[in-house]
């Protein structure tokens, strides 16, 4: 790719190479005018590819995108010779769209203490949430009214995490233990997993593609310590231990391997088997938050948006391990992390032990980093009230989305990849615009601060919760 855009000829055309993300051209060289549109380059990329049907891109000249035409975006303060090919890459985007969330639908109250984390299940047909009061509940979002009420946990429960087949789900708590529930009873499926000792900071489930019975679980804690459990035997096979400092974060990723971030300062990468596959330093304070390219096509498995029921176990292997190669598709497995030391590192743990960049500008710690579904975008949200977005794969800054008058703890994508959502210690959620970078809109309505927010795996819904003890839904 040139390292400068050309400007008009005085014809006002340019001489442009189409050209795919994974660096091979589509089609000759064409002379087209300046002043051509997304839509229209759009059009013209399906008519090389010969696409049966139209399919979205969005277009890009060195990293900037087009989104009014390669005049205004592109050229335009562009002191260049005419004679230069543009590159113009493409990127092809979800076919569907996800409407904004605009109002709050249902106040749901039950909690009787803060809540603490927000989780649809991989289809999105139900709803979890994790609170202070040491209960989980699932919630009917048909009626959007309580469903069961899952008690058992003697302290806060942190996390939740539901089986990417979403026939259980986990919660860890204070106490130092896993439970597991039946989400279709309420029911607790045995008693607690207890090892651990100190609390539970993280969970995460095998990948289905990789083990269709989905019976594999990571729990991390602040003992440093991470264990894996056989949920159908209710057992420990192996402890991860290594750490020399708590353990804030797991994540078990699609080649089988399994990540986990620590008040060390370390990334630890181990193997399926629990043996250690590679230590990542680099960071100078604590790793808080860790984020995989692949991680919504490993949270939602076999579903996509047109709401596809596998017919069995086999089914539902093939389904996700074809929308994990498709995720995949776009380049290796790439991993975030973010740190108390203000910085983000981007990784690509298959290549290297050395990180693809440094992602600096946060003024304070960051707390929550999350890449967009197609992995195209990190978003990364911070104490210094900032949401800041970069390049998903070479980790250049791309925007700095201001509004939020205190901490931001946590941040959700659309499943289209169009919008992002913040909430804040500022007792807002926000809705942000990807392709103008900027605020869409501004839910109020939490009485306090904001500590999880989830948006729904099919687009329609997204759960908020908090301080305030009350789970809020918002709809279009």
């Amino acid at each position: 790719m040139g390292d400068s855009a050309p400007t008009a000829t005085a014809a006002g055309m340019v001489l442009a190479q189409f050209q795919a993300a994974d660096g091979d051209a589509t089609g000759p060289p064409l002379s087209l005018p300046a002043d051509i549109t997304a839509e229209q380059l759009g059009f013209l990329v399906n008519k090389f590819l010969q696409s049966e049907e139209a399919r979205p891109y969005s277009f890009y000249v060195d990293g900037t995108e087009v989104v009014r035409s390669i005049q205004a975006d592109i050229l335009e303060g562009a002191k260049r010779s005419a004679e230069e090919r543009l590159t113009i890459v493409y990127q092809p985007q979800a076919f569907f769209k996800v409407r904004a969330v605009t109002r709050c639908s249902s106040s749901l109250t039950g909690h009787t203490e803060a809540v603490l984390s927000v989780s649809f299940s991989p289809d999105g047909s139900q709803l979890a949430s994790g609170s202070g009061d040491t209960t989980v509940r699932i919630w009917d979002l048909a009626t959007e009214t309580p469903r069961f009420t899952c008690k058992g946990h003697r302290n806060w429960v942190l996390s939740i995490a539901w089986a990417p087949n979403g026939r259980v789900l986990a919660s860890g708590g204070m106490d130092n233990t896993v439970r597991l529930w039946d989400p279709s009873t309420g029911t607790a499926l045995g008693g607690p997993l207890a090892g651990h000792r100190k609390w539970i900071t993280s969970l995460a489930w095998e990948p289905v593609h990789i083990n269709p019975k989905a019976n594999r679980l990571a729990s991390s804690s602040k003992d440093g310590t991470v264990r894996v459990w056989d949920t159908t035997l209710r057992r420990c096979l192996f402890t991860l231990a290594g750490h020399t400092a708590a353990v804030t974060c797991v994540k078990w990723g699609g080649d089988g391997r399994i990540y986990t971030g620590s008040q060390d300062k370390t990334i630890r990468i181990w193997n399926g088997d629990g043996t250690l596959h590679k230590i990542l330093s680099g960071h100078a304070h604590w790793v808080n938050t860790l984020a995989l390219s692949t991680d919504f096509a490993l949270r939602t498995g076999a579903y996509d948006h047109t709401s596809h029921e596998p017919k069995d176990d086999e089914d539902a292997q093939a389904k996700a391990l074809e929308r994990y190669a498709a995720a995949k598709g776009r380049g290796p497995e790439r991993l975030v992390s973010g740190s108390d030391d203000f910085t983000m590192h981007l990784w690509d743990p298959a290549a290297s032990n050395k990180p693809i960049a440094r992602l600096t500008g946060h003024q304070k710690v960051v707390n929550h980093v999350s890449f967009s579904p197609d992995g195209r975008l990190i978003a990364s949200a911070s104490f210094d009230n900032s949401v800041k977005l970069w390049d998903g794969a070479t980790g250049k800054f791309l925007a700095s989305l201001r509004g939020h008058v205190a901490a931001v703890y946590q941040v959700c994508w659309s499943a289209d990849s169009r919008m992002l959502l913040s909430a804040s210690k500022d007792s807002t959620l926000k809705v942000w615009d990807l392709r103008t970078k900027k605020l869409k809109l501004e839910l109020p309505g939490h009485q306090d601060e904001v500590f999880a927010v989830d948006w729904s795996p099919g687009g329609d819904r997204v759960a908020s919760g908090g301080k305030d003890r009350v789970l809020k839904l918002w709809k279009h």
